[in-house]
């Protein structure tokens, strides 16, 4: 684990949701995305989803969300750290805590990074991510979501556990 400061846990309560949400739609790459402040509460408020946020001296630094379900299970959906708080290890730490999570239930990590946010793909790619593809303009004109992959094998091997 990195050794960034602070306690990750649950999402929990609609003061956190807000606080999240606020966070999330005030910053890259979610202006770039267009996605506002409603489109961040649905998100964090979804029941299919898994929340959890870092918290240190009971102040949020950033959270991750995950989703366990769908055609990519173990997809780390969103991962948010407060403006003034990058830099400093809180992204890795909840990336090292969303793996843990979703290895206990899928031998692969998938996750999204806009072509815009080189800093973001430089972390991943440090973390050991690998590029699966890019998809042009997935979200927006003129931006593709590049598809990372961390691996600890294939579902078959997976299964036998």
């Amino acid at each position: 684990m990195s050794e960034a400061a602070g306690t990750i846990r649950r999402l929990a309560g609609v003061a956190e949701i807000a606080i999240c949400a606020k966070m999330m739609a005030e910053s890259e790459p979610w202006l770039t995305l267009r996605r506002s402040l409603e489109a961040s509460i649905r998100t964090l408020q979804d029941p299919d989803k898994e929340v959890y946020i870092l918290e240190d001296d009971e102040e949020i630094l950033g959270f991750v969300v995950l989703d366990l379900r769908g055609p990519f299970p173990g997809y780390l959906q969103t991962v948010c750290v407060r403006s003034g708080e990058r830099g400093q290890g809180h992204g890795a730490r909840l990336i090292e805590y969303a793996e843990e999570r979703i290895f206990r239930d899928s031998p692969n990590v998938f996750m999204c990074v806009s072509t815009f946010n080189p800093d973001a793909r430089r972390l991943y790619e440090r973390l050991g991510y690998t590029v699966v593809g890019e998809l042009p303009d997935y979200i927006v004109q003129g931006h593709g979501e590049i598809l990372l992959r961390k691996t600890r094998g294939p579902w078959s091997a997976f299964g036998r556990r």
